[in-house]
């Protein structure tokens, strides 16, 4: 169904903490007609070109992310959000290969709703902005009409991204600093993972 994408397989056969399970994992989504694609230097299984999910470890564990992952259904509740800002995405946490092999017709059944509501053109709900400026940053796009254009410019993401990046500091003086630093970015379009 899916199709190996040959440059990967030194990534896959990299001795790193968690190889055994990544590939246990990538043939459980490469059953199913997925694209397997390079970006943030990751494996991204990808759909007529959309990210449905992602192969990675981190925290002590492997896991299988979804790019989508809150409209899935989830009836063996193996999905948690990645992180306490997580929104759309959810995960699957896996700590070896017994672990995926004993999961494997769960992961299957979401792979493939995540496929079907990727074919269906599903989208996650959100609201556009649902979060206050850092003042630091507020009185910089004030200042610089240039600056709020760019700002505007950007995907919801890649706000929300720049403001918990730059409202996450405790003190004005780094909140500054990190307005400072991030304007460039934000004027070429990036957000705060973009390279």
């Amino acid at each position: 169904m899916g199709e190996k994408n040959p440059r990967f397989e030194t990534f896959f056969e990299r001795d790193t903490a968690w190889k055994d399970e990544k590939k246990a994992l990538r043939e459980i989504v490469l059953e199913f007609p997925l694209t397997e694609e390079l970006k943030w230097r990751q494996p991204v299984y990808c759909l007529d070109g959309a990210n449905v999910c992602t192969l990675d470890s981190y925290g002590g564990r492997c896991v299988l992310s979804f790019f989508k992952g809150v409209l899935l259904t989830d009836p063996d509740r193996l999905l948690e959000p990645p992180g306490p800002n997580s929104r759309s995405a959810r995960i699957v946490p896996l700590h070896s290969v017994d672990d995926v092999t004993g999961k494997a017709d769960a992961l299957r059944a979401l792979l493939a709703e995540a496929i079907e509501n990727e074919k269906a053109g599903k989208k996650v709900d959100l609201p556009a902005d649902d979060f206050e400026l850092p003042e630091e940053l507020s009185e910089a796009l004030d200042a610089d009409a240039t600056f709020r254009e760019a700002w505007d410019g950007l995907t919801p993401g890649r706000r929300r991204g720049w403001v918990l990046q730059i409202g996450g500091a405790k003190q004005s003086k780094t909140r500054e600093s990190r307005v400072e630093k991030a304007v460039p970015l934000i004027m070429e379009g990036k957000g705060i993972h973009d390279r």
